[in-house]
């Protein structure tokens, strides 16, 4: 523990030998903050987080730099599905402590897997759409989100108990147990669960109540039932004739059970299934329609590129002794006649656009290239383009996520050449540049992002980043 004032190291005495300060209640304090974050961490581990949230919380109240309780607080958060919540306190953690810092390792974690943070953001805003759906009495559509919820964050606590609530209410009780069940699983000492699964076990165990019910006979032949306060007498010889009735009453109910459902329910029934066959009908035909249209808009891709391709071959040998061109057209050539033999083979259609951008950057080459060059060039990157912008970023990106940053900055350059709204790819081009030292790159690429992408999750890191680079300078 170190001295508020002068930060020098305090002994056992109440006051600091390094300043004089007298720091007998700041070390109560300190202590009781300490025994708080002991209590709370013990708590955790016995999965009560409801308790181990409030001693957490207090613990915060006497040192809100204590930055393990903090840290630990957003755990618990983000253990129970307040995400939200769990960033919160993981970013004032990284405030109050910006190096050495787990809360930072968390933070990244969920920063990095952008899908994952944008699910959870929706699965908040889809739980406060089903409490206006409750409010609103629309109890169906509030279980259908909740359910969609629950499949995205599937420990997220208050889901489960409105959840659960909505199913006590329709009275489907052991819909509601089940859910409650994970609710104990979550969270073993949460007041809320703890009383809505005592409602449940109650409405679970009805024979429980009858067990008070006492039945005597007395001497007379006089059958006495006590409930409770009450007694309830039965005649003398009182007989039930349960064969011949019950037979009789069984046999009427299966026949207007089977009157009602030829009346009923089985017309209903035989039109829902013609309606669902119609609705496939039409969904198989506009299926149909669509993939007929997109093989004549390909077929006819193939013809032009074909066409192209002749042209191209057919002026190949006027231009002999232009060494660098031509070898430039046969790359373009060996990539279109590469998509058309296999369209689905873009890591050797991207095989032979790298060298066709190794003789590009030759002299002579702008002098050579004719209007049949760029339109088959055109031509492919119409149809090709966008599938070697997703191979190129994917590569890239596996190669910055295995910190091979040299290998992944020219990957992540073509990923943005050929598909330049792809704002990831560019984004984690000007990462490699940081990481590879290469600041000046990086503060160009970054400038893009801002540019290009403004308004963006993207956009903001890349802000925070520039200014990073800008203040080590």
């Amino acid at each position: 523990m170190i001295c508020y004032r002068c930060g020098c190291r305090l002994s056992e005495k109440d006051f600091c030998t390094g300043c004089g300060a007298d720091v007998g209640l700041y070390k109560r304090i300190m202590f009781m903050s300490n025994r708080f974050y002991n209590d709370g961490l013990e708590r955790a581990a016995v999965r009560d987080l409801s308790g181990a949230m409030n001693s957490l919380r207090q613990s915060l109240k006497f040192n809100k730099n204590n930055i393990d309780a903090r840290n630990l607080l957003g755990l618990i958060y983000f253990e129970t599905g307040e995400v939200v919540e769990a960033l919160g306190q993981w970013v004032i953690s990284k405030n109050l402590r910006p190096n050495k810092n787990i809360a930072d390792d968390y933070i990244n974690l969920l920063q990095t897997n952008q899908a994952r943070l944008d699910g959870f953001n929706q699965a908040l805003k889809k739980y406060n759409q089903s409490l206006v759906y409750c409010y609103q009495d629309s109890k169906d559509l509030a279980v259908i989100q909740l359910k969609k919820i629950l499949s995205v964050n599937p420990k997220y606590l208050r889901a489960h108990q409105l959840l659960s609530l909505l199913y006590i209410d329709a009275e489907e009780w052991e819909k509601a147990h089940k859910e409650l069940l994970k609710c104990v699983q979550i969270d073993a000492n949460n007041t809320m669960t703890l009383r809505y699964m005592r409602e449940v076990n109650r409405m679970l165990a009805p024979e429980e109540g009858e067990k008070n019910i006492q039945k005597k006979v007395t001497s007379n032949g006089v059958v006495r039932y006590q409930s409770g306060n009450e007694t309830i007498i039965q005649p003398v010889k009182m007989k039930e004739n349960k064969g011949v009735s019950s037979l009789l009453n069984l046999g009427i109910g299966v026949v207007i059970g089977v009157a009602i459902a030829a009346c009923l329910i089985l017309p209903a029934r035989i039109q829902s299934v013609k309606a669902d066959i119609n609705a496939e009908l039409r969904t198989v035909s506009e299926q149909s329609d669509a993939k007929t249209a997109t093989i004549d808009e390909l077929e006819q891709q193939v013809t032009k590129l074909t066409e192209d391709n002749k042209k191209l071959q057919q002026e190949l040998g006027t231009y002999e002794g232009t060494d660098g061109t031509m070898r430039a057209s046969d790359a373009l050539m060996m990539a279109a006649d590469a998509y058309l033999k296999d369209n689905t083979d873009i890591e050797g259609i991207a095989t032979y656009m790298e060298a066709l951008e190794t003789e590009e950057q030759s002299e002579d080459f702008g002098k050579y290239k004719t209007d049949s060059f760029d339109t088959l060039y055109e031509d492919l990157m119409t149809v090709a383009g966008p599938q070697l912008a997703t191979f190129y970023y994917n590569r890239g990106y596996d190669n910055y996520r295995a910190e091979d940053y040299e290998t992944a900055i020219p990957d992540l350059e073509r990923a943005y050449r050929y598909d330049n709204t792809n704002g990831e790819a560019l984004f984690y081009l000007g990462n490699s540049y940081r990481r590879n030292n290469q600041e000046d790159k990086a503060k160009e690429i970054y400038a893009q992002v801002i540019d290009n992408f403004p308004g963006t999750e993207r956009a903001s890191r890349a802000e925070t980043y520039l200014a990073e680079i800008n203040n080590a300078e």
